[in-house]
């Protein structure tokens, strides 16, 4: 058996709501406690405890967001595995936590292309794993098969692998609204995630 190496693992809680106590809160704070039981080192963003604002100009992303959002970006900075975690909303993630990505994104910090729109953008990412954790109602095998994935699909390809986060899973959990002891299965599965450092 390989020895296990400790991580330092940035845990992305996508959920906005700031009074918390839902499903993806808890799988955050699961992961987080099977990767501090492993020996990794934790840090934690959570969306909804954010005050956010949205892009609208070009301009405006070419400049670095305000201080709020370096520290937290900061996090996945030094991290060498990010985590995000997100519930399903309207076939996608929540608007607040593509607005955190897309503020933190600003100033180059996922792409760099040197002020030179033409060229292939530098990956600032390269080194770093990633692992997107997505709840839903509908069963997950509905979501692969009649709709194709196409959210989590829109993550890896053109937020996290573009930017050079490698190798990036994701780990797919509907029907979260159904019996308690679905969701112990799941929350049990995600701890021993974490203590993995996956």
């Amino acid at each position: 058996m390989g020895i296990l190496m400790s991580k330092s693992i940035c845990i992305v809680d996508g959920h906005p709501d700031p009074a918390g106590g839902h499903f993806v809160n808890a799988l955050a704070d699961a992961y987080a406690t099977g990767a501090q039981a492993g020996g990794h080192k934790i840090s934690r963003i959570e969306i909804g405890k954010l005050a956010l604002t949205f892009l609208s100009n070009a301009e405006a992303f070419a400049c670095d967001p305000g201080p709020d959002i370096v520290a937290e970006r900061q996090k996945m900075a030094e991290a060498d595995h990010v985590v995000m975690i997100y519930p399903l909303w309207m076939g996608t993630m929540p608007a607040a936590l593509k607005a955190f990505i897309e503020l933190a994104a600003c100033g180059g910090f996922f792409l760099d292309t040197g002020g030179d729109s033409s060229a292939w953008p530098a990956q600032k990412m390269k080194g770093k794993s990633a692992r997107l954790i997505v709840t839903m109602g509908m069963p997950s095998a509905a979501y692969r098969l009649i709709f194709g994935g196409h959210s989590v699909k829109g993550v890896e390809q053109g937020i996290l692998k573009i930017s050079g986060f490698g190798p990036v899973r994701h780990t797919i959990l509907g029907g979260v609204g159904g019996a308690a002891k679905i969701r112990a299965k799941m929350l049990t599965k995600i701890e021993a995630m974490g203590e993995a450092g996956r």
